[in-house]
């Protein structure tokens, strides 16, 4: 499967954005998908994962309540809903996917990912 990323840009603290990652092929509801981070010098951390269905959820206790994950199977699409930004949210954020059940927080656990796009929250 291909991943593209988009929706990233320049915000300020407090706003919100949302993130699109639109997947090729026609399998996407039989793969799992997440959303990780990367600022610079820093590792990729895990931000929010989503099941086959959509019927569960996990997230960072970091982006807990501010942001959501939903996806669209038949637009093979998962998004990423960030609210109350804040500046330590800025990255670039990737979507990935993996061909399991269960979702993963370590970044090897999967096998596609997208190309990134930037977050950028000012205070």
């Amino acid at each position: 499967v291909q991943l593209q990323a988009s929706g990233g840009g320049l915000v300020q603290a407090g706003g919100s954005l949302r993130l699109s990652c639109a997947a090729s092929g026609r399998t996407f509801s039989r793969y799992t998908m997440s959303w990780f981070r990367q600022d610079a010098g820093k590792e990729r951390e895990f931000v929010g994962g989503i099941s086959w269905s959509g019927g569960m959820t996990y997230y960072a206790d970091s982006v807990k309540g501010r942001f959501t994950i939903s996806r669209d199977n038949a637009k093979n699409t998962v998004y990423l809903q960030m609210n109350s930004l804040k500046p330590e949210d800025t990255a670039v954020y990737y979507c990935a996917a993996r061909s399991y059940r269960a979702i993963s927080t370590a970044n090897h656990d999967y096998s596609y990912w997208g190309q990134g796009t930037l977050v950028t929250v000012s205070s």
